[in-house]
């Protein structure tokens, strides 16, 4: 079921503080309507606009051409997985996280088990964290974690610090900016990435203006039509981390696995609040411009994978469509398939397609 479509929007000061850190807050476990995961995969080619050779991942292939090569990367996005929230029971809890309301630390590590549940309380407009494990997360760019730099490849650790604090940067501009979030052009993430990568940008450009299957947004970046959905309160809340690498051609290989929580409401009114739970896996190479066609401050896409709970289902927006009304769309034919979108104790599976149950959100 849709939700209401009027053009209200939350006010820009509250927008405006979605980047602010914080921790706080508990509470115990949803009951929540619907949910929907998104993966898929697909090829890009990018050839370089100057004489220099493209880089690519290990599961591609360099073909290089007289003075000139391109790079092949193994992209994995969206199709979708549609999923209803069932009662939590059964989910298994990280031994730290029994039993107490503290503060997560930052995630330094895989955790080996998903969080525990809580199977009292449930999402409201003045605690929209309350009953899921997002009650203990950081807000922000705060509940990713950075590793501390040292001199890898090409680059200096001076150099190392600024590539991981850029690529952090990206992953604030495509999922926790304002403007963004509220439906609008990611212009600054889009700035942090390569432009000779031709078929990404190309990519980038036509799901923008042109959203369908093979060419969806939300694949990369985090938007809300706010005719349809509000976000509740001023946070978004994250868990994470970055890790990094040296690459080929002596890159710096950096590998982002977040997961963001956005409380939201009907976009006309109302106190009903769904979560949506966003998942990403972004695999980013800060490569040498003596050796790769590339700008100064800006990154070659390698992967990506995209998980989605309660984003909606059907034909692509570009726009998460949270389902309000307690009500789903039916099953597909994945129906059997469940996740927890708050597991992050294993990496990101292949593509899925079709609908399953989430069990909780």
């Amino acid at each position: 079921m849709s939700g209401q479509r009027d053009g209200s929007s939350p006010p820009d000061e509250v927008w405006e503080e979605f980047l602010r850190t914080s921790a706080d807050g508990a509470g115990t476990a949803p009951k929540e309507p619907s949910a929907r995961a998104r993966e898929a995969a697909a090829g890009l080619r990018a050839e370089p606009a100057e004489p220099t050779p493209w880089r690519g991942p290990t599961s591609a292939s360099v073909r290089p051409r007289r003075r000139k090569g391109w790079y092949v990367a193994g992209f994995v996005a969206a199709v979708a997985l549609l999923v209803v929230a069932v009662d939590p029971g059964g989910v298994v809890g990280w031994s730290d996280d029994r039993g107490t309301g503290a503060p997560l630390a930052q995630e330094t590590a895989r955790p080996e088990q998903a969080p525990p549940a809580d199977p009292d309380g449930r999402a409201t407009l003045a605690e929209p964290f309350r009953g899921s494990p997002a009650a203990r997360w950081a807000s922000g760019t705060a509940g990713i974690t950075v590793p501390a730099a040292k001199a890898t490849g090409w680059m200096t650790k001076p150099e190392v610090e600024r590539a991981l604090a850029r690529t952090r940067d990206f992953l604030a501009a495509s999922g926790l900016e304002p403007a963004v979030l509220r439906g609008g052009r990611p212009d600054k993430a889009i700035a942090l990435m390569n432009p000779h990568q031709k078929d990404v940008t190309t990519f980038v450009t036509t799901a923008l203006s042109a959203p369908g299957e093979d060419r969806d947004p939300l694949m990369l970046f985090s938007r809300f039509d706010p005719a349809q959905a509000r976000l509740v309160g001023d946070e978004v809340r994250t868990r994470g981390r970055l890790t990094y690498r040296e690459g080929e051609r002596g890159a710096v290989e950096v590998t982002a696995d977040v997961t963001y929580v956005y409380p939201t409401a009907p976009a006309g009114g109302g106190d009903e609040v769904v979560r949506v739970v966003v998942r990403r896996e972004t695999v980013v190479s800060w490569d040498d411009p003596s050796k790769v066609a590339t700008e100064a401050g800006t990154f070659t896409l390698l992967s990506y994978k995209l998980h989605m709970t309660n984003g909606g289902c059907g034909a692509p927006t570009g726009y998460f469509r949270p389902e309000f009304g307690g009500g789903s769309p039916a099953a597909g034919p994945d129906g059997g398939r469940t996740v927890d979108p708050y597991d992050r104790s294993a990496p990101l599976g292949k593509g899925h397609s079709g609908c399953g149950t989430a069990t909780r959100s």
